[in-house]
């Protein structure tokens, strides 16, 4: 039980890895900033060909023992100086050198060397690592495996206090001195680095006159949001100068992505300088960037920027140093959904595009179509795809329906990868305004924070003609302002996430999960949540996502044994819509705070599920003591009681074992505990002016216990701290009337 309280009270977790990521057949050392991280053991990385070991591990010295190491120093120095002592005296101060009594990020205060070795034929693009420790499993962080040479300048370690010349350059007072000396690299390559507080990293290279130089910085992309801090991310930079120091070329961004692209022809052969440094002179040891430069392939723009599935779909490619300017992407035998687009030029590969697959019929967008006269007919359900081009344009599409038909308008371009602000809006033959839209947000892009893309359903109040006009908010255009435009009656349909993808969990017991419906086009029914061939030992209570709700919490029980190596997990949910069954999977998702305040729910790649120590102690009749007694629904009487049997002996509840309910909905609560033949009763009871009867969940019971005085402190049990001990199965429940 005391396991299970520590490693709830001290989860771990990681912050930054750097370098993030390596070259294939590389051999290198990386640096993982995090917290609790006492006793890891192993570093996991997703996919194959990728080994790390665990080097190191660093840990701050606390106040207390700074002030032991001081009386030892004290007492050292008081005796002979032989070799030995000197060496610990040398230790000790070592020790000391180090300590902050106010650490400027604690969340990141600790560090971890991995020795990393990646094969010769690791599967380039990102992977996840993820650190395996005592009290858990931390979250998973971006790890790449790239193909071009890479630099990488020392791990930096930030100090309470900035020195004095990155304070002066933050406050843009002039320095003492120029600029560090940059680092010599050569073209192809990638560079890692750590933005400091001021920090200014600067790399010096040859080029050749006629190089069509991209330079593709990935920071964002790297650690998504910091949670304490504004915006919410580190916002990189880039300048590109000569060798007299005239700067050539400068971008703070790539259209709306945060991580900035820079495209540069070569005027003449010479030496030339990146720099790279944050908007606003920020940093720290999370500020990690990987830095891409070099004739690279890089795909700008495509169009169109899906196809339907089952087909083959000419794709006209746009950018910098590509191979075509078109390919073919075959969609047979694809499912609906998002696919990655990139193309190789020799041997290297491009960035990564969306390429969306759909079932419904499509077409291209047909010029003239600005303006009600000149509208494009078309015939529902369909997808158009079309662009904004030149700026200022304007598409109008014409259809006929009848009286009471509901359609949905839905534009697909911010979320695949378009500058496009979109703007809908809907009008009947005479010119009335029956709907519009400019963002609509979809919880299901957890990277993107602007929600540009316009969605609307209406019910159309008369049979006839109605006209749809597409638009930029900001009247721009160009050829990369592309869009897929869904003009369809209602597709019920539903995404999951489950939130965290790193589970730690004792042996044979619960631990809660999040589970959040991403509905759509009016589905409203109940999704039945399972889990996918699970391993042995594995399962799911309070399995559901009650129709009309957005979120559940569940449980997942866990086997008796622990595992060598942590689960791979998947969860899927199924619910009937229009008379057929659909199938969907539960996306892995973290969820994320940006800026203080807004919360995001970003995928990852694997659903991992770590099992350690030992079971709880089991009752007379074998069964472990934290389980419900029973699976089937629970009743509760709007403004009455319900009964459920737990099975947690009456005597572990007689010392410091307390159950509670874990952020119940409103209006629900634990009225009594009691004892029950070889278990417990807990009495459920629900607040009638708070509860409606058909409304539906899940309860989830947790075991807290009263920590111990200590030795000679002793204090009356109810003013004891509490920590959580245990999870029990989830409770589905209903209220009903009396």
């Amino acid at each position: 039980m005391a396991s299970a309280v520590q490693a709830q009270q001290l989860a771990p977790h990681i912050g930054y890895a750097y370098p993030a990521g390596g070259r294939q057949g590389a051999e290198f050392q990386v640096t993982i900033g995090g917290q609790f991280l006492d006793g890891v053991k192993e570093a996991l990385v997703s996919g194959a060909g990728v080994q790390a070991k665990v080097v190191e591990h660093t840990k701050p010295i606390t106040p207390g023992q700074a002030n032991k190491l001081r009386e030892q120093l004290q007492e050292l120095l008081k005796k002979k100086r032989d070799a030995a002592t000197i060496q610990e005296i040398a230790e000790i101060r070592k020790k000391l050198a180090t300590f902050v009594r106010r650490p400027a990020n604690p969340a990141i205060g600790e560090t971890v060397t991995l020795q990393v070795t990646m094969a010769p034929d690791a599967q380039p693009g990102q992977r996840e690592l993820r650190l395996a420790a005592p009290n858990g499993l931390t979250n998973p962080l971006v790890f790449c495996v790239g193909q071009l040479p890479e630099f990488s300048k020392k791990a930096a370690k930030v100090s309470q206090e900035a020195p004095a010349a990155k304070v002066a350059r933050f406050l843009k007072l002039p320095a003492k001195s120029g600029p560090e000396t940059p680092t010599e690299i050569t073209l192809p390559a990638v560079v890692n680095g750590q933005i400091t507080p001021g920090g200014v990293d600067r790399y010096r290279f040859p080029a050749r006159k006629g190089q069509r130089l991209v330079v593709a910085a990935s920071a964002r992309e790297l650690i998504p949001y910091l949670p304490d801090a504004v915006p919410g991310w580190f916002q990189a930079t880039l300048a590109l100068y000569d060798a007299k120091e005239n700067e050539l070329a400068y971008t703070d961004d790539y259209r709306f992505h945060p991580d900035p692209v820079l495209f540069y022809e070569i005027p003449e052969d010479g030496e030339y300088v990146v720099e790279v440094r944050d908007a606003i002179y920020r940093g720290r040891e999370d500020f990690v960037y990987r830095i891409a430069l070099g004739e690279l392939p890089f795909v700008t723009s495509i169009f169109p920027l899906g196809g339907k599935a089952g087909t083959e779909t000419t794709v006209e490619l746009r950018g910098w140093n590509l191979p075509a300017s078109s390919l073919v992407q075959d969609a047979k035998g694809k499912t609906p959904g998002v696919y990655p687009l990139s193309v190789r030029k020799g041997e290297q590969t491009s960035n990564s595009v969306p390429f969306a697959i759909d079932t419904l019929p499509e077409c291209l967008e047909q010029e003239p179509n600005n303006q009600p006269a000149s509208a494009q007919r078309v015939t529902l359900p369909l997808i158009v795809n079309g662009r904004i081009d030149p700026p200022g344009d304007a598409d109008v599409f014409c259809f006929e329906a009848r009286s009471g038909d509901q359609i949905v308008a839905e534009v697909y371009a911010r979320r695949l990868d378009s500058p496009l602000d979109s703007m809908l809006k809907l009008t009947d033959a005479s010119g009335r305004q029956l709907a519009l839209n400019d963002d609509h947000e979809d919880k299901g892009a957890g990277l993107v924070t602007h929600h540009a893309d316009s969605r609307f359903s209406v019910a159309l109040p008369a049979a006839g003609t109605f006209y749809l006009h597409l638009s930029d908010v900001q009247h721009k255009g160009g050829p990369e302002y592309a869009y897929r435009l869904r003009i369809s009656p209602p597709r019920p349909d539903f995404e999951l996430r489950v939130v965290p993808s790193s589970v730690t969990a004792r042996a044979a017991a619960s631990v809660p999960l999040s589970v959040y419906a991403l509905r759509k086009d009016g589905f409203s029914g109940d999704i039945t949540l399972a889990l996918k061939d699970p391993p042995e030992g594995f399962g799911l209570s309070g399995g559901w996502v009650p129709a009309g709700q957005d979120q559940v919490r569940l449980t997942l029980s866990v086997p008796p044994l622990a595992g060598k190596e942590p689960f791979s997990l998947s969860l899927e949910g199924r619910a009937t819509i229009q008379g057929q069954e659909l199938t969907r999977p539960a996306v892995p998702a973290e969820d994320m705070m940006q800026a203080f305040a807004y919360r995001h729910l970003v995928p990852a790649q694997e659903l991992k599920v770590a099992v350690a120590g030992r079971p709880m102690r089991k009752t007379a009749r074998g069964k472990t003591a934290a389980r419900i007694v029973g699976t089937r629904l629970v009743k509760i009487p709007a403004g009455g009681t319900a009964r459920v049997q737990v099975g947690v002996p009456t005597s572990t509840l007689a010392g410091s074992l307390r159950l509670e309910l874990s952020e119940p909905p409103e209006g629900i609560a634990i009225k009594e505990v009691s004892p029950a033949g070889r278990g417990t009763e807990i009495v459920l009871q629900s607040d009638a002016a708070k509860v409606k009867p058909g409304q539906k969940g899940n309860l989830i019971v947790q075991a807290f216990v009263a920590r111990a005085p200590a030795p000679g402190k002793a204090k009356p049990q109810a003013s004891r701290p509490r920590v959580a001990a245990a999870t029990l199965p989830a409770i589905p429940f209903e209220i009903v009337g009396r």
